[in-house]
This record gives C-alpha cells, sequence and structure tokens, in this order.
C-alpha cells in the first residue's frame, strides 16, 4: 500500500480536531449536570436556580486548553448540539412583506391600476414563489397598464436619494424597488438577530434563507411559542431620546443605594446564612466561577460606605462596567430586578427610564453592557420617531474615519432642529425596540434636516447603524410562513428512539460482519466504529446540531461503510480463490474493488450535495450527515482498514485471516442463473406494479401529501388513553369548518396527529390563533382523555410551494448528475441511460409503495424527509449499478473478443453475493429505524425498505439489461449475428474463470 504515512498522518490529524471539539460536548455537559446539582432540593430541580447558574458562567472561563481560556459561551458554540426534535423548542420561518415596501415607496398610491397590481402580483406570488415579488409586480403591470409610468407614482421627496424622479424608466424604477427590498429584509434580519440575542435562549440560530425573502430562526428549549411570534413579528420601534447627565441622575442613585444597605442592614443574618448555603452549594459542584460564588466573596469584603457608588457599596458590586455606568453581562439580570423593585420605584424619578446599549464593551477580557439614563417625557412619547428618516448611509468624516449620514423629511427636520437645539453638548440616544444603538453627543443645534454621527465606529458598526435609522422609513412587516414546536416530552422520546435505533441497526451490522467474514469482519467494525467518531467529530467541528433524521443518515452511513468493506473482501476472496498469496490477494482486492467504491460514493456524495443545497430544516441536516458519511466511511473503509489488515498478514506467506466466517457463503458459486434472459418478465412485472398503483392512487384522490407540501397546520396531541382516530376525526369537523382534516395514530395509541387545511391560505397570527383554538375547542368533548397539545407546525402556502418546487428541481438535478457522470466514467450514452431509466424505475415502484400500503390500512404521508429518502434510495441504487458496470468493464478489458451480451451475466453473477450481502445489511438496519425510529421517521424508513429492496432487483433485471437491449444489440450484430441473449461456452467458462484465474 502506497502514501502509508500520509493515510496515517491525515487519520491522526483528523483524530486529534475530532477529540479536540468533541471535549467541548462533554464539558458543556459536565457544566450542565453542575448547574443541576446545584438547583436540585430534595429531588426537585429548580429551573429558575439552574438557569441562574449557567448564566453566571456563561462568560466564565470553564476549560483551558493548550493555555487558552474557554468560556461556557464558546463550548455550547463548538459542542455537538441537539437538534429541535431531540431537545424540544421552537422552529420558524418569517417572510418580509415585500408589499407594504412597494406601497410605502409609492406614498401609499391610490392610483387604480398601482393597487390592482399590487393586488395581482401577491396572487401570482402564491403559486410562482420562487419569483421576486418585484418582477411579478412589474409584470402585472405591464398587463393592467403598458403605457402606465411607473414615474409619476414614485417619483416622490422620498425617493429622490434612491435615483428616483419623473423621468425614470420603469425597469429603473423596479431596480430600485428591488434595491430596497433587499435592504428591508438585511435590516429586518439584523433586527431579528438582536431580538433573538435577547431572548435569552443557548445557541439560538438565525440565518436567510437563500434566494428568498425569508429568515429562518431556531429557539431550542423554549416553552412559550406566543411570546416568540410576538416578539418576531411586531415592528421595528425607532426613537430618539433625550439624556440625563451623569451629575444629574447620580444623587437618586446614592439614594436608592443608601435605602438598600438599610434594607440589607436590617436583613443581614438571613443573607448570611443564605450566602453561606449559595457558597456552600457551588463547593460542592467544583466550580468557583459562578455568580453566587463570585457575589458570597464580595459580600464578605464589602463595606458599608454609601456616599460614593465608585466606593464598595451594594450598587458598586453590580454597577462595575470601568468609565461608565454599566455591568458585567452576565449581572444584567440582577441590574434589571432592581430597577424594577419597589424601593427604585419609590426614589428614581418617573421620567428617569434606564436603557441597555445594544453590544457589549470588551475590558479586560470580560464583557459589559452600559446603561443609559434615558429622560422620558410626561406622555412617554419619544421626542422624535424613526418615521422621519428618510434616508441614512454609512460614509467616512473628512478625516477618513467611518460615520453615518441621516437625512429626515421636512417634519422630522423641523423636529430636529428643535431637539438638538435643546440640547447642544448633551447626548441624544438612538433607540430600537428598547436598545441604545448610539448616543452621540450633539455639537451643535442642526438644520435641514441632514445631519452626520461620528464616533469611534468601525465600518461594519457604521453600516448597522445606519440599517437601525433606516429600520423607522418604511414599514416591512414580518409573518410567520411556517412554523415547528416541540415539547420537551417528545424531544426526550426522540432521543431514545434514535439512540435505540443507532446501536440496535450498528449491533447487527458489527455481528453480521463478525459471522460472515471473521477476523477480517471485525477489522470492518473496528473501521466502523471510528467512522462513527469521525463523523460525529466533524459534525462537532462545524457546530451542526445532531436531529432525528441526521441520526437516520448515521445508521444509513453504517450500512454504506459495510458495502465498501463487502465489495473489497469479496474481491479479495475471489484473488484467494484463483490462488494468490495473502499479501497479493489483498493488494489486488483493494486496487480492483477501488474504481467501483470511489464512483458509489461520488454519486452518493452528489446526492447529498444536492440535498444539502435544496433542501431546508430536517432534510438539511440529513444530508450533511450522509455527505460527511460518505467521505468519512472512503477513509476508514478503503484506507484505514486496508493499513490494519496489511499490518496483521505483514511478512506472513499464509495467515489465517482467511476473510471467512462461521456462516460464510460462496454466493457467487451457488448462483448461475440467466438474469438478463429473464429481462422482458421483469420489464412487464415492473411496468404492471407503476400502473396499478398509480390507478390506485387516483382512486384514493391523490397522493397523500404531507403539510410541507400541501399547506396547513398539524398538531400533536397526548391522551391517558388510547383513542379512536376516526371519532376524533369526525368530533373535529364542525370546528373546522368541514375543511380537509386528516386525523391518525401516531406512534402510540393515545397520541394522534391532526393535520388541518383550515386557513391554510391565511398566514396571520390571528388564523394560527384562530386553527388552535377550533381544535382545541374541538378536543374539549374528550376532556376526560386530558388532551394535551405536545407540538405543532405550520406550512403556508408560499412556503410549501418552494419546498414541492426544490424537490422536483433535487430529483431531476441528481439524475441528470448521475447521467453525466456515468457517462463520463464508461464513456457511452447506453450506460447512463439504462442507469437513469432504472432509478426513475425505482422512484416510481417507492411512489406506489404508499398508495398499495394505503389499501391495507396503513397510511404514510410523503414529505420532505420522504424526498431525501427517495434521493438516498437513487444513490444506493447508482451504487450497485455502478459496481456492475464496472464489472463488465473490467471483463471487457481482459477479453477484448468478448460482447457485452456475452459478459453480461457473468458480471452479474460474479457480484451476486455483494448485491445480496449489501443490500441485507443494509435492509437490516432500515427495518431496524422502522421498528425503533419513531412516527417520524415512519415514512423515511418505510420508502427505504421499499427502496432497497426494489435497488437490487433493478441493479439486477433493469440498469444492465438495457444496456444490452441498446448497446449491447449493436454488438451483436457486428460480431456475432448468431449470439443469443443467453452466454455462449467460452462466456459460461468466464463465469467460472473468474474464481480460478
Amino acid at each position: 500500500m502506497r502514501n502509508k504515512g500520509l493515510i496515517i498522518a491525515l487519520t491522526l490529524i483528523v483524530s486529534v480536531l475530532c477529540i479536540y471539539f468533541l471535549s467541548f460536548t462533554m464539558v458543556s455537559r459536565r457544566v450542565q449536570q453542575q448547574a443541576e446539582t446545584y438547583a436540585t432540593r430534595n429531588g426537585q430541580v429548580n429551573q429558575l436556580k439552574r438557569q441562574r447558574y449557567l448564566d453566571s458562567v456563561w462568560r466564565a472561563p470553564v476549560i483551558n486548553v493548550l493555555g487558552v481560556d474557554y468560556t461556557y459561551k464558546d463550548v455550547r458554540q463548538s459542542e455537538l448540539g441537539l437538534g429541535l426534535d431531540l431537545k424540544g423548542g421552537m422552529h420558524v420561518t418569517l417572510e418580509v412583506s415585500p408589499v407594504e415596501i412597494v406601497r410605502a415607496m409609492s406614498g401609499n398610491s391610490k392610483d387604480p391600476a398601482f393597487t390592482k397590481a399590487l393586488a395581482q402580483a401577491q396572487e401570482l406570488q402564491k403559486t410562482n414563489s420562487g419569483t421576486p415579488f418585484t418582477s411579478l409586480f412589474a409584470q402585472a403591470y405591464r398587463s393592467i397598464a403598458p403605457d402606465g409610468k411607473l414615474a409619476r407614482i414614485f417619483a416622490n421627496t422620498t425617493n429622490k436619494s434612491r435615483g428616483i424622479d419623473i423621468n425614470s424608466t420603469n425597469p429603473q424604477i423596479i431596480g430600485a424597488i428591488d434595491r430596497e427590498v433587499e435592504e428591508a429584509i438585511d435590516r429586518s434580519f439584523n433586527i431579528l438577530r438582536t431580538r433573538v440575542d435577547k431572548f435569552g435562549v443557548n445557541q439560538p440560530n438565525i440565518q436567510r434563507v437563500k434566494g428568498t425573502g425569508r429568515i429562518q430562526i431556531e429557539l431550542p428549549g423554549v416553552d412559550n411559542p406566543e411570546r416568540v411570534r410576538k416578539l418576531l413579528q411586531g415592528q421595528a420601534k425607532l426613537e430618539f431620546w433625550e439624556v440625563w447627565r451623569n451629575d444629574e441622575f447620580a444623587p437618586y442613585l446614592n439614594q436608592l443605594n443608601e435605602v438598600l444597605v438599610a434594607k440589607d442592614a436590617t436583613n443581614k443574618p438571613a443573607a448570611t446564612a443564605a450566602a453561606t448555603t449559595d457558597t456552600a452549594a457551588t463547593a460542592a459542584t467544583g466550580d468557583s466561577t459562578s455568580l453566587a460564588s463570585q457575589l458570597a466573596k464580595k459580600k464578605a469584603a464589602a463595606t458599608t460606605d454609601t456616599t460614593n457608588l465608585q466606593q464598595s457599596s451594594l450598587l458598586a458590586r453590580l454597577f462595575t462596567m470601568p468609565g461608565a455606568l454599566g455591568s458585567n453581562v452576565r449581572d444584567t439580570a440582577r441590574v434589571n430586578d432592581l430597577l424594577a423593585s419597589a424601593e427604585a420605584k419609590a426614589v428614581l424619578p418617573p421620567n428617569l427610564k434606564f436603557l441597555w446599549d445594544v453590544k457589549p464593551t470588551v475590558v479586560d477580557k470580560q464583557e459589559y453592557l452600559q446603561l443609559y439614563a434615558i429622560r422620558k417625557t410626561t406622555d412617554a412619547v419619544a421626542p422624535l420617531g424613526g418615521e422621519v428618516v428618510s434616508d441614512a448611509r454609512q460614509d467616512y468624516d473628512q478625516g477618513g474615519r467611518p460615520e453615518v449620514s441621516m437625512q429626515m423629511n421636512p417634519t422630522g427636520a423641523r423636529r430636529w432642529q428643535k431637539l438638538t437645539a435643546a440640547n447642544v453638548g448633551r447626548q441624544v440616544a438612538i433607540v430600537l425596540d428598547d436598545n441604545v444603538y448610539s448616543a452621540p453627543v450633539v455639537q451643535a443645534e442642526i438644520s435641514g434636516g441632514n445631519s452626520s454621527i461620528s464616533g469611534n465606529f468601525t465600518i461594519e458598526e457604521a453600516q448597522d447603524l445606519s440599517n437601525v435609522l433606516k429600520a423607522g422609513k418604511l414599514p416591512a412587516p414580518t409573518r410567520i410562513v411556517e412554523e415547528a414546536v416541540v415539547g420537551p416530552s417528545l424531544g426526550k422520546e426522540a432521543i431514545a428512539q434514535g439512540l435505540y435505533s443507532s446501536l440496535a441497526g450498528l449491533v447487527i451490522i458489527i455481528v453480521f460482519m463478525g459471522l460472515y467474514y471473521g477476523r477480517a469482519g471485525m477489522v470492518a467494525n473496528l473501521a466502523l466504529i471510528f467512522n462513527i467518531f469521525l463523523v460525529l467529530g466533524v459534525l462537532a467541528q462545524f457546530g451542526t446540531a445532531l436531529t432525528l433524521p441526521g441520526i437516520a443518515g448515521l445508521v444509513l452511513t453504517f450500512g454504506m461503510a459495510v458495502d465498501a468493506n463487502v465489495l473489497i473482501f469479496e474481491r479479495i476472496r475471489e484473488e484467494l480463490q484463483a490462488g494468490l498469496s495473502i499479501q497479493d490477494a489483498v493488494n489486488k482486492g483493494y486496487s480492483l474493488a477501488f474504481s467501483a467504491i470511489f464512483d458509489s460514493n461520488i454519486t452518493t456524495l452528489l446526492i447529498a450535495l444536492i440535498l444539502g443545497f435544496f433542501g431546508t430544516g430536517p432534510v438539511q441536516s440529513f444530508a450533511i450527515t450522509l455527505g460527511i458519511g460518505v467521505l468519512t466511511s472512503f477513509l476508514t473503509a478503503v484506507f484505514l482498514s486496508h493499513l490494519i489488515i496489511d499490518w496483521m498478514i505483514k511478512g506472513k506467506e499464509t495467515s489465517n485471516l482467511s476473510f471467512r466466517g462461521p456462516l460464510s457463503l460462496n454466493l457467487n458459486k451457488a448462483f448461475n442463473f440467466d438474469i438478463v434472459g429473464k429481462r422482458k418478465i421483469a420489464y412487464v412485472a415492473s411496468t404492471a406494479v407503476i400502473v396499478f398503483g398509480f390507478v390506485l392512487m387516483a382512486i384514493q384522490g391523490g397522493p397523500n401529501l404531507g403539510v410541507d407540501f400541501r399547506g396547513g397546520r398539524s398538531y400533536t396531541v397526548d391522551f391517558n388513553k388510547d383513542m379512536v382516530a376516526s371519532d376524533v376525526r369526525a368530533g373535529l369537523a364542525d370546528e373546522l369548518e368541514g375543511a380537509g382534516t386528516e386525523v391518525k395514530t401516531f406512534g402510540a395509541p393515545n397520541r394522534l396527529r391532526i393535520t388541518t387545511s383550515y386557513l391554510a391560505n391565511d398566514e396571520s397570527t390571528e388564523a394560527d390563533q384562530k386553527v388552535e383554538q377550533a381544535v382545541k375547542t374541538g378536543l374539549r368533548q374528550y376532556a376526560s382523555a386530558n388532551p394535551v397539545i405536545k407540538s405543532s407546525s405550520k406550512v403556508g402556502a408560499t412556503v410549501a410551494d418552494d419546498i414541492k418546487q426544490s424537490s422536483v428541481v433535487s430529483l431531476l438535478l441528481s439524475v441528470i448528475g448521475i447521467f453525466v457522470y456515468v457517462l463520463f466514467r464508461f464513456e457511452k450514452w447506453q450506460y447512463s441511460m439504462a442507469a437513469v431509466v432504472a432509478l426513475l424505475h425505482d422512484v416510481l415502484i417507492v411512489i406506489v409503495a404508499f398508495p398499495i400500503a394505503r389499501l391495507f390500512g396503513v397510511t404514510y404521508e410523503m414529505d420532505q424527509v420522504f424526498v431525501a429518502s427517495v434521493l438516498t434510495i437513487l444513490g444506493f441504487s447508482i451504487n450497485d449499478t455502478v459496481v456492475i458496470y464496472d464489472r463488465i468493464r473490467e471483463y471487457l478489458a481482459e477479453n477484448p473478443k468478448l460482447t457485452f451480451a456475452q459478459v453480461a451475466n457473468p458480471a452479474l453473477n460474479s457480484t451476486f453475493s455483494r448485491t445480496i450481502i449489501t443490500a441485507a445489511t443494509v435492509l437490516m438496519v432500515v427495518i431496524v429505524l422502522f421498528i425503533f425510529g419513531g412516527e417520524t421517521l415512519r415514512s423515511f424508513s418505510y420508502s427505504m425498505i421499499v427502496g432497497v429492496i426494489v435497488g437490487a432487483y433493478s441493479t439486477l433485471f433493469i440498469a444492465t439489461p438495457l444496456v444490452l437491449d441498446t448497446y449491447g444489440s449493436k454488438e451483436r450484430r457486428h460480431h456475432d449475428p448468431l449470439a443469443t441473449d443467453t452466454p455462449d461456452t467460452d462466456a459460461s467458462k468466464l463465469s467460472t474463470s473468474t474464481a480460478t484465474r
């Protein structure tokens, strides 16, 4: 084996990196366990106390690696997290409404053609979600008013800074609207990111959905979905406030401090006892960096001097920011509690309100948030609101330093002049959603509405501030178009199901490989276990959360890793039967198998990339795990196992490493069947099954699409006793006003999945509440069974349309990609055509398997995860096909006088052992997934079971025979007019000579 040193070095480097990143996961689990220990009293965990502990160490060092301190925040960002389906929480997809942006840019024009075009564009978007709204609007306006000029609608004072005037052409105006919509989405993204960061959950995730105006947000562990909806959909509130000077509000804080000291002196014995208890509890956990420990130490050193906040007073222990009023980020919750206390309300004047800076300042590796004293007005309304800002942009001052230029409309200019005149030499705070983004000092009265904000900005900070200033300029409301809420109890069940399915699948493969290949099988098992370690390590390196579909991808990786080893070991056994020494057989076996393994892995990786690019949520998680598994399997099965086997047989002419176990069979010798001769029977049988399935589907009213594809809302409801799904469906009919509703048992007799299309086209929060209330009202008749909604999901019509389109595109691209790659590798279009037809055959059989299952009373939905399973089936099926094509190519190269027809059957028979073993091992794994993987993956595993069986069948009876009926038939006419479909005597010798050459 060549390049051993490189492979060993690469393996060691990857292993060290995996250990490094997985260690963060272990540290995170340790800290969480310490938090539970700290918060547990009498066997009960106080969740509030547990969260306070975690907050106290959020920015405190919890591990030191090679002299570098990592805080709990760093650890959480680098650990292998759990997805919402395993942990519980909320997934939301929001869409920024371009309609309101266009309407606002027009100055709320009432022009009939304009309003009609807007309405028409909204309707078109429901079925053309992939087309930008501005393009649909332009198309609608052009059809309604062919000679209409958009300039007369959009040429106004506000749009002048955007380059729109009365002479602008329609395309120029559409381009300006496009830019404004894109900027509005960016602003909304920044605002939502700030809100999510302030929400207080660990590992929130927010990202833009490429090519759309949508923003995806994941909030693990949240338990108040209504609060999340209000937080995310509320309009951004931009305000300009006057700021108190330090010398103006300091006396009030000193007075508050005296009140608190007096109160603390009264309660000192109790406080001391509490501090002792907290300190002891913290010490018991072995962590000295928690907030409880730090405050206990500060209390012991505190004095009773209350005359100066900079001395060791009660407030000084919280307001710890050097050089300004503020506190350490971990203490902000305590400051908020203090300022909201009865003592603070009694002392502080009613026109004084404290607001936090939006981002922390780092001083000596500690993060602090500054606190601003805002001067409230008598009516609590800001002197100036964000609606007056007409434009803002990042610019540079005379010294080349980044600054922000701001323009206001005429009304705003007058009010801004008045506000700045009254505050020369003082600060004016720019506040968005009650967070201070900047508080510049007014240098002079500003007239004309044009002003610049300078400071110690970076370019990025100046751009962010300009976005903030523009946030109030145009209303850009967001609406939730997709949502999923998973309860923590369902997450725990999913963890158990995923763990059981993974372990069961792993055990089955380990036992099988040991029994079938003996000691060589144990080498494959060792490589498989190392492969799992690598997959998890790489997932941790990329900060990817592990989800239930991700676990499914991991389980299927087991089968892929085994497939490579089976192919190698079968080739080695063939070479040993031919009389080669153990060393030569191993080297030749790995060499001959490499091409087939490489080709099959490339095709699977291609599918994983397509799934990852076009898929979202669970499908993307599955694709990432599958893609990583392909790469790591190639490393472990092809190179690592080779290293170990070379080490075991080094310097030995003979070895007890026979590649045979107690249950080993020689299927290649036992199986010698005229497969291509029966191809016409296979064609007819497959066609009959497909036609029957589609007819059955039409009779059943079409495919049973999941909520992902048809839109609507879905609820998982638990009862305290077994329920009859049909009865519950009838009970909900009146409340859901006869809308299409499906109720089915979901994983257990006392758990139902309710899916309804009621108000499916209405994506508003009010519609969400109305549908949920209707479901709850319909379930009241089963109050004795204590129905509880454990999870819910919503997919809007436009998102459902997008998902359908992306699924079709994914399938087409996969087929095209496979066609091109097979053509590139085998240089004949007939190979590619036959492979693609066989794959489409597999897809159609899997699709019709669903109505056939419904015929027997078993109902499975076709959803995004179903699409992932179909594409995975394509990967497995093309693997088999490529292996056989590779063997045919090998036979034709070694026997140039033989034709395709003469080598087809021998190639199919010689690879039969590998085909059956691979199909059997993968089938066992997906059956385990079907049994233990839970209801969420039931559709996926069912289609995989059908797909693995059909894939093995089509490899033998469809793919290769189709090549014979096109390319192979020409060869027969050119080379041997008398040749038949069955192998002749020489070709029959070929099938046995492979075992004796």
